[in-house]
């Protein structure tokens, strides 16, 4: 590819703002949707300042060598619910959150310092394309249920589940439409476009609702804007609700020895996973760069920038990091790879997560819009892994044998408790794949 502006090069002011804009403009949907699925008083504002400050450490990491932003990582969200379904209190769940992304993060950590003296052919042996490829679908498939659910469902008592089931489907509709047909900008950020059309839509329905006093008709909450306060200065720049300050010292205090085993269960082998997802995106950046950033800045520097990244991401924001490949579609569109553009993409995420109208009106984005959303980027994340194992030879019995074991653990939504100690579907799919590709071996010709 011909690039406009390669790694190195600094484009004007002006070019480097709006360069920004998009970026910011193509991951923001993503980035904010975690936060709202999971929910639990994560917010999107904390997601973004976290997002990108994440950024900034995988930047400075890679010595500004590596164009790609780290947003709020999808195949966490699973870990993300089960730190909260095994805490006793909520203020735990926060703790949990941190402190499971802190795990994930050592397991990057620790990777790299092996990549570092052994290279990269160990990770083909333990983990090949027949496991990565299924383990990666089953995320999106997992949480496919979630999207169904959120694509029904009224964010106020009493919203017609048709009403928000028709939003949704508009959402769907116009995110498809835009990134198939679009223009350049409409390819760049269907998901903002997307988001729009259903929010319109479920507005248009409100203000029918309140004109003819059809609560029925109301699926769209708008608390978030009435609480704001401009006659003040408060009113429009405000801190998020920082993670770390959620959990509180009591919090703290409530963490038991079983709970941080389920933590540990549930970020820990999806760690592993995600690390694939990094090893993936970078080589496709690459690709579309003409740089090996595999050698430059190298292997090492990009996982240590992402694992520290998720670490120091999560005290604010809640959500464990990922290479975006929404970012990485950015770069490709645009031909721009300069690094700065990044940057100022952080820049903007911080700007942006202070700004209180902004915020609030993230937070008013109704569940049927996002259940839209979700159904798209849950669906990616699935046929990611299918494009994965696309070239394993399935005719194998071995290879045939991993991949249904996974599959069907996985869809099947199997969960192992030991106690008060649980194993969450992805993990479980993912383990039950590893041992079964070593019992059976190599494979005779």
């Amino acid at each position: 590819m011909n690039l406009i502006f390669n790694i190195k090069d600094r484009p004007s002011l002006l070019k480097t703002f709006l360069f920004a804009v998009q970026q910011l403009l193509a991951i923001m949907a993503a980035t904010i949707a975690v936060p709202a699925i999971v929910g639990h008083g994560l917010t999107a504002s904390a997601a973004l300042f976290g997002a990108g400050v994440g950024t900034f450490i995988y930047l400075l990491f890679t010595k500004s060598s590596s164009p790609v932003f780290l947003g709020s990582s999808f195949a966490f969200i699973g870990s993300m619910q089960s730190a909260f379904a095994g805490a006793a209190a909520i203020s735990i769940g926060y703790w949990g959150l941190i402190i499971g992304a802190i795990m994930a993060g050592l397991v990057y950590v620790v990777i790299a310092i092996l990549v570092k003296f052994f290279g990269v052919k160990w990770i083909d042996r333990i983990m090949p394309p027949v496991i990565i490829g299924p383990v990666v679908s089953i995320i999106g498939l997992s949480l496919s249920g979630n999207a169904v659910a959120d694509l029904m469902k009224s964010s106020v008592e009493g919203g017609s589940t048709y009403v928000a089931l028709i939003c949704g489907l508009i959402t769907l509709a116009v995110t498809m439409l835009c990134s198939t047909y679009g223009k350049r900008a409409g390819r760049l950020i269907p998901f903002i476009i997307g988001i729009l059309a259903g929010y319109a839509a479920a507005s248009i329905f409100a203000l029918i609702g309140h004109l003819t006093e059809n609560p029925s008709l109301i699926v769209i909450n708008y608390g978030a804007l009435k609480e704001l306060d401009f006659a003040h200065f408060s009113g429009y720049l405000s801190l998020p609700k920082f993670t770390f300050l959620l959990g509180g010292e009591e919090g703290f205090k409530g963490i038991t020895a079983s709970y941080l085993l389920t933590v540990f269960a549930a970020y820990v082998p999806v760690a592993f996973v995600v690390f694939a997802e990094h090893l993936a995106d970078h080589k496709n950046l690459s690709a579309i760069i003409g740089t090996d950033l595999l050698k430059e800045p190298g292997l090492t520097r990009t996982l240590l920038g992402d694992g520290v990244g998720t670490m120091v991401s999560t005290l604010f924001g809640g959500c464990p990091n990922t290479t975006y490949g929404e970012s990485i579609g950015c770069v490709a569109i645009t031909r721009n790879a300069s690094t700065i553009t990044i940057w100022g993409c952080a820049i903007l995420c911080i700007i942006v997560s202070l700004i209180s109208p902004l915020v609030a009106f993230l937070e008013t984005i109704p569940n049927c819009v996002m259940g839209g959303v979700c159904i798209t980027l849950y669906g990616f994340i699935a046929v990611s892994g299918f494009k994965m194992f696309q070239k394993v030879d399935l005719n194998k019995n071995k290879n045939l044998f991993v991949a249904s074991v996974i599959f069907i653990t996985g869809v099947g939504g199997m969960i192992v408790r030991f106690g008060k100690v649980e194993i969450r579907t992805v993990a479980c799919a993912l383990i039950l794949g590893v041992l079964t590709n070593l019992i059976l071996g190599k494979e005779k010709e």
